[in-house]
């Protein structure tokens, strides 16, 4: 079934302030075919999302004009990156290691900054993906 999906940048602008955002390489799932939904990582991670009541959504990779890509299984997770928050400090401590290796493996954490999402800001004009869709 298709799904209109947001990508990363996209969701920093609407919130107005840095994101966090999980990726699960598809070269990975390419070279195991394994689809995302099936992803035993992403499935535990989003086990424990829920189980906290922490609110994700699938999402897209930062918007590339230059790229169109399938979706992998991102996820952005709605807790603001705030080293001192618990919330923030909980998902963390399930994410990384205390030196700030990933514990999961084929699991990708990162914060896409607001200042890196307001590079793509013309994306938000009407008309912009319709326009660019005719012309790729």
């Amino acid at each position: 079934m298709p799904m209109l999906l947001k990508h990363i940048d996209a969701i920093a602008r609407e919130k107005q302030r840095d994101v966090l955002f999980l990726s699960f390489p598809p070269a990975e799932q390419r070279a195991n075919r394994i689809p995302y939904e099936q992803i035993e990582s992403r499935k535990q991670i989003i086990a424990w999302l829920d189980a906290h009541q922490m609110k994700w959504l699938m999402c897209g990779d930062v918007a590339n004009e230059n790229v169109m890509r399938s979706y992998a299984g991102q996820i952005h997770i709605d807790v603001c990156y705030d080293p001192n928050d618990p919330s923030y400090q909980a998902l963390q401590e399930l994410l990384e290691y205390p030196d700030g290796n990933v514990r999961f493996e084929g699991v990708r954490f990162w914060i896409v900054s607001l200042e890196l999402a307001m590079k793509n800001a013309h994306h938000d004009e009407p008309g912009f993906w319709e326009k660019w869709a005719e012309d790729f």
